[in-house]
């Protein structure tokens, strides 16, 4: 399936276009962590969350679904929704219970990297060079800066254990960007069939099983919650990041990805009051600055 390309940027060169779309998913995934973390502190439970997500972008993309998606790609489409719908956003939104933005940000956003070249070296064996080679470093540095310090923490925080979510949910998102960009799929068939599959998936299950207080919760919380993860985050940016992994490679994506933890700990104390102790911060430059390296040609 031929890439699709990105009509209002058509002046741009492949390379430009795909630094633009990743920076669209940077300010996607800002907002994706002050939000949900918001909601997290809010009558909605995690689970109540993944339903708006998956049923305003699961009915939005309905329409769509037969159109564009052939069914002898439909096993393809179900095994990403799998992954980066219904898993990732499970272990993220259960992960903003216990740990706060700013941890999100630097576990999910700068864990897909760390996973990324992980499983390329796994699955295809991948040559680090140098600028590669420091940028993950750096990176991987600021990680476990934190890691260590939130499991030090066991028995008198539970941070911890919303830090391995959003390292599972790093890990979902990162195997969706290697799938995404080995089968060459389309962003626009991507992020429908996505939507599809997962409100087909998780709705029965959430429906029969899981815990929900959606009927408690105030009208400005529904639609913040349902507006932003249904849309922003599980159509929009879930399209922009397929095109960047397509026009300048999966690694780099990723690793650009990993400017949102300064901008997630920033809004998350201008916004939700929560400040980052040094520990944190020092953590956030290395990640910025491993990202920043990654995006040179």
């Amino acid at each position: 399936m031929s890439r699709t390309k990105l009509p209002f940027l058509t002046t741009f060169s492949d390379h430009t276009r795909g630094l633009l779309a990743a920076g669209v998913v940077v300010l996607c995934w800002t907002g994706f962590n002050i939000v949900s973390r918001y909601g997290s502190s809010g009558t909605l439970t995690p689970y109540d969350v993944a339903a708006l997500r998956f049923g305003v972008s699961g009915l939005i993309a309905l329409p769509f679904f037969f159109r564009l998606t052939p069914f002898g790609q439909w096993l393809r489409y179900l095994t990403l929704a799998l992954i980066a719908g219904v898993g990732y956003s499970l272990f993220a939104y259960i992960g903003f219970s216990y740990a706060p933005a700013a941890h999100a940000g630097i576990f999910i956003n700068g864990g897909i990297p760390f996973w990324t070249v992980i499983l390329v070296a796994l699955t295809a064996g991948f040559h680090l060079s140098k600028q590669v080679f420091i940028a993950l470093s750096v990176t991987t540095a600021g990680l476990l800066l934190i890691i260590w310090r939130s499991l030090g923490e066991i028995g008198s925080s539970e941070v911890w254990k919303g830090d391995l979510l959003f390292l599972a949910a790093a890990c979902c998102w990162a195997i969706f960007g290697l799938l995404g960009r080995r089968w060459n799929v389309s962003p626009r068939t991507a992020i429908v069939s996505i939507a599809v599959f997962s409100l087909a998936l998780y709705l029965p299950v959430y429906l029969i099983w899981l815990p929900k207080t959606m009927a408690t919760a105030t009208v400005g919380e529904i639609a913040l919650q349902g507006v932003y993860q249904g849309v922003i985050a599980a159509l929009v940016a879930s399209s922009m990041y397929t095109y960047a992994c397509q026009t300048i490679g999966v690694y780099r994506a990723s690793m650009m990805l990993a400017l949102v933890p300064g901008a997630s700990a920033l809004g998350a104390w201008i916004i939700l009051g929560e400040a980052s102790p040094t520990v944190t911060i020092i953590g956030l430059i290395l990640v910025t600055v491993g990202a920043t390296l990654s995006t040179r040609r």
